[in-house]
C-alpha cells in the first residue's frame, strides 16, 4: 500500500541521518496516521514512527507536543537517576525539525513528529495472560509514579473534559436530538441502557469537587495496545501513544485498564456472550498497578478501583454511541455499524462489572492488606 503523504519529504525536516529507503502503514489506531519509515544509515537499516497528528481531534498539535517533550524528557531524567540502562528502549524518544521544535507543518497544514522505533518489541490488542496484564498494570502505575514531580506549569488539556463523564452524556442528548444520520431508531435498547445509567456520570466529578481525590497527570488511553513489551522477557518496557497526557484523576487510568483489558473480546466484537470480566485478569491488573501506584494512592482512590473501571466502560459505550449517531465522525471505521458494535460491548461490560462487584471489592480489599501501604 503506497502511503497517501510524500514521507520522505516529510522526513527531510527533521534531524534523521541516513538515506530514506520506505515507508509503510503502521498500526490500526483509531485517530493519527501512522508509518514505520526505514533509512539506511552507516551501514545498517534504522527504523523510525513518522506520526500526522489528526488536529481536528487535537486542536493545539503544538501544546500538545510541548507537553510530550516535557513528559518524555522528564522519564528519562528520572531512568538516568535510577541507573537504567539503555533509556531509550523505556521512553519514547522525540526527534527535533530543523527549525529544533518536535514537529513539522507541512505545506498542507499537517502536523508530523517522528519518534525513534523502539526495536524488539511490540504491541498487543487483547490480553493472553495475567502475566501480560500484571505487566501492563505495571507499566502504567510506574509512568504514573515517574511523572508525580514533574516540573513546570500544569501541562495543557490536550482535550478538554477528555473525561468529564457529565459531559460525554450531554454530547450523546445533543446527537439524540439532532439525528442528523436517522439512526436513534436502531438504538433504543442502547438509549435506554444510557438513561438508566446516568446517575454514574457525577460520582467521581463530584468527589474531585469535595477535594476527596486529587488531579494528578495522567495518561487517559491505558489501553494494553498503548504498552510495549520485550520480545524476549515480555516484560512491559514503555508507555506510547502520549497525546491524551495531561491533568486527570488516576482512576480514570485504572479504570480504563479494566475496560480495555479485563475482556478476552475485540471492542467490535458482535458476539456479545464473548464479552465479560475474566477476574483472575483484573486480579492481575490490580497487582500490577498496586505494586507500582499503590504508595501515592489515598483511600478514596484505592476505594473506588472497581468503580472506576465501571464509569470507564459507560463513558466510552457513551463515546461509540454518540459517534454512531453523529455519523462515525470521531472514530475510525472500517465497516457500517462498527461504533455500533463498539458500544455495545461497552455496555456489555458494565454490566458484567455490575454482576461481579462485590467480589472484585473484595479482591481489591484483600490486596491493599497485602501491601499494607
Amino acid at each position: 500500500m503506497k502511503p497517501q503523504y510524500d514521507l520522505e519529504n516529510i522526513g527531510s525536516n527533521f534531524l534523521i541521518e541516513g538515506d530514506f529507503i520506505k515507508a509503510d502503514p503502521y498500526s490500526a489506531g483509531h485517530i493519527n496516521d501512522t508509518f514505520a519509515a526505514t533509512y539506511h544509515h552507516s551501514g545498517t537499516h534504522v527504523r523510525y514512527i513518522f506520526q500526522r497528528i489528526n488536529h481536528e481531534v487535537f486542536k493545539d498539535p503544538v501544546q500538545l507536543m510541548e507537553n510530550i517533550k516535557r513528559v518524555t524528557e522528564h522519564q528519562k531524567n528520572r531512568l538516568k537517576q535510577e541507573r537504567i540502562k539503555d533509556i531509550s528502549r523505556f521512553s519514547l524518544t522525540l526527534l527535533d525539525s530543523l527549525e529544533g521544535v518536535p514537529h513539522h507543518r507541512d505545506t498542507e497544514g499537517n502536523f508530523w513528529r517522528i519518534y525513534s522505533f523502539i526495536e524488539n518489541a511490540q504491541t498487543f490488542d487483547i490480553i493472553s495472560s495475567p502475566q501480560q496484564a500484571y505487566q501492563a498494570a505495571r507499566s502504567f502505575g510506574t509512568f504514573q509514579t515517574m511523572l508525580l514531580d514533574l516540573p513546570g506549569e500544569r501541562l495543557y488539556e490536550t482535550i478538554p473534559e477528555f473525561h468529564n463523564t457529565a459531559q460525554r452524556f450531554q454530547q450523546l442528548e445533543h446527537a439524540l436530538a439532532e439525528d442528523k444520520c436517522n439512526r436513534a431508531k436502531d438504538c433504543q435498547k442502547e438509549i435506554r441502557f444510557a438513561e438508566k445509567n446516568h446517575k454514574l456520570v457525577h460520582v467521581l466529578l463530584d468527589m474531585h469537587m469535595r477535594g476527596e481525590i486529587s488531579e494528578r497527570i495522567t495518561h487517559n488511553d491505558t489501553k494494553l495496545n498503548n504498552v510495549l513489551f520485550d520480545n524476549f522477557t515480555g516484560e512491559g518496557i514503555c508507555v506510547i501513544d502520549l497525546d491524551t497526557v495531561m491533568p486527570g484523576l488516576t482512576l480514570y487510568d485504572f479504570g480504563d485498564l479494566i475496560r480495555s483489558s479485563t475482556s478476552p473480546s475485540a471492542e467490535d466484537e458482535k458476539d456479545l456472550s464473548k464479552v465479560s470480566v475474566q477476574i483472575n485478569i483484573f486480579q492481575a491488573l490490580l497487582a500490577g498497578y498496586l505494586e507500582t501506584a499503590g504508595a501515592f494512592l489515598n483511600s478514596v482512590e484505592k476505594s473506588n478501583l472497581v468503580f472506576s473501571g465501571k464509569l470507564i466502560a459507560f463513558e466510552t459505550f457513551l463515546r461509540f454511541l454518540t459517534d454512531h449517531i453523529n455519523g462515525d465522525r470521531y472514530f475510525k471505521i472500517h465497516r457500517t455499524g462498527q461504533n455500533l458494535d463498539r458500544c455495545r460491548t461497552q455496555m456489555k461490560l458494565v454490566e458484567s462489572i455490575e454482576q461481579q462487584e462485590e467480589t472484585m471489592n473484595h479482591i481489591v480489599e484483600k490486596s491493599i492488606l497485602h501491601y499494607d501501604f
